[in-house]
């Protein structure tokens, strides 16, 4: 008789459990929009921390480059025009702390480098 109610009760919430289908609908607000765009536009306003690794002629700021490239390849090298040299830049970091934490390592390599600080858009000439 047991086993006839247990059989017949798991039965029953198998049924009751089936059937939960929907549909969901997002309304979003429009501003919302508007603000993502706003949201943006001041970040791309705002500097980041570099790292300069060296400078030089444009050959040997591309050697040094190709270098930086295999020893940290999980940030961006960049070579950067400042008259009358070319510069190595390295990586775009958001905070002080993110950049010290990398200039740590990319200073046991390459003694010479330094943290730029960020310029925001809007005061570059």
């Amino acid at each position: 008789m047991r086993i006839a109610l247990y059989t017949l009760f798991f039965l029953l919430l198998h049924l009751s459990v089936q059937g939960q289908e929907g549909v969901v609908t997002i309304e979003q607000d429009p501003d919302i929009t508007k603000l993502l765009d706003i949201y943006k536009k001041m970040n791309s306003n705002t500097g980041y921390y570099t790292i300069q690794i060296g400078f030089g002629s444009y050959s040997d700021a591309s050697n040094l480059k190709s270098e930086v490239a295999i020893d940290f390849p999980q940030y961006s090298a960049n070579i950067i025009f400042d008259s009358p040299t070319y510069r190595v830049h390295l990586g775009r970091f958001k905070n002080k702390l993110e950049v010290e934490r990398t200039f740590t390592e990319v200073r046991k390599k390459y003694p010479e480098s330094i943290i730029l600080k960020p310029l925001s858009k809007n005061r570059q000439n």
